[in-house]
């Protein structure tokens, strides 16, 4: 069986409307295209033999494989899911059902929450490694793509026991008439703002409830207010709410790049896994989903918000790093790797 990752490149992450009412960076897709080609050369590197990607308007997986032919490079097979491209979420539902089902060993994805949240959408059992290329980037990790790549083929070649380096995320699971509507990873928000629109939600005085599954100062996003009351972790069985525009006590929080607000607050309530809450609507809104907006609401609609176990398997790929270190992994007599240091690059035969 060959050793198999798939790569979820998102050409629309990090460009969104925050960037005119904020000081976000722009990722463009020619570097997306650099940080997917030293993944693969990476991956490669250590034994992986076939890359899945997501098929693009911006074609960076065929983009990929003729920059890396063009220079004698591309050791593994890289195959571009044959897909109806729609430029839509469903893009990357899609082709990350399509990479479970095609039982690859480890999914590395380049976007931000919203683009996680989409993967976490349809993974079950699939391994994450998550590159920060977007705008609320708490889920994802600013990481430089060889090491991702690397840490790609430890998890795939299911050499270790990935308990050592992976976690069960929490997600918040939104119920409506006992149904689930959608999911979070990081934060939903309830807000006034009636209508979708661009999707993207920066308005904080139109915002009534935060809820998290993580919260931290040091996070950018509306996480961050609750993390500036109280620091909640991936590994804590608990996240909380945090009512805000009423009576309370005054903070700053980042909730932008560049971008830090004075924010009235009540004290964050705690929500341990499992816990219900139930919501009515006084009015019209919307519900935001990892800093977008995905659902409208009228009044006197009711919902549950849950915090849950069901998130995806996140790999900490400096702790993958180490546990294959430790084994041997590395060595350059590993069965898997046959290869030699040429003028600083890695040239590699696969047995």
């Amino acid at each position: 069986m060959l050793t198999t990752i798939g790569i979820i490149a998102n050409p629309a992450s990090g460009k969104d409307i925050r960037r005119l009412v904020s000081h976000a960076t722009v990722i463009d897709n020619n570097e997306k295209i650099n940080i997917v080609e030293r993944i693969i050369l990476g991956a490669q590197a250590f034994g992986v033999e076939r890359v899945y990607m997501m098929p693009d308007s911006y074609n960076i997986g065929y983009r990929v494989e003729d920059s890396l032919n063009t220079c004698n490079e591309l050791k593994c097979d890289i195959n571009v899911i044959n897909m109806l491209n729609c430029d839509s979420i469903e893009d990357t539902i899609c082709a990350t059902k399509f990479m479970e089902q095609n039982k690859v060993g480890c999914i590395v994805t380049l976007g931000g929450d919203g683009t996680n949240r989409a993967v976490a959408k349809a993974v079950e059992n699939t391994p994450l490694i998550t590159i920060s290329t977007g705008t609320n980037n708490v889920y994802p990790v600013m990481m430089e793509g060889t090491i991702a790549g690397m840490a790609a083929a430890v998890v795939a070649s299911h050499k270790f026991d990935e308990r050592l380096f992976t976690i069960k995320d929490k997600r918040i699971e939104i119920y409506e008439d006992e149904a689930l509507k959608d999911i979070a990873l990081i934060d939903a928000v309830i807000s006034k703002d009636v209508y979708v629109g661009s999707k993207a939600i920066w308005n904080i005085e139109n915002i009534e409830k935060i809820f998290v599954t993580r919260s931290h100062p040091a996070s950018i996003g509306f996480s961050s207010v609750v993390g500036c009351r109280k620091i909640i972790l991936p590994k804590d069985d608990f996240g909380a709410f945090i009512n805000i525009n009423s009576k309370g006590s005054q903070i700053v929080a980042p909730v932008a790049a560049g971008v830090l607000n004075l924010i009235f607050t009540e004290e964050p309530v705690i929500l341990k896994l499992n816990d219900e809450f139930r919501y009515i609507s006084s009015g019209r809104g919307t519900i935001a989903l990892d800093g977008e907006r995905e659902i409208e609401f009228s009044k006197n609609q009711n919902f549950i918000f849950k915090i849950t176990r069901k998130g995806p398997q996140h790999v900490d790929a400096v702790k993958a790093l180490e546990v294959a270190q430790n084994k041997g992994f590395f060595l350059a007599g590993n069965s898997s790797i046959c290869s030699i240091v040429r003028e600083g690059k890695i040239e590699g035969t696969y047995n």
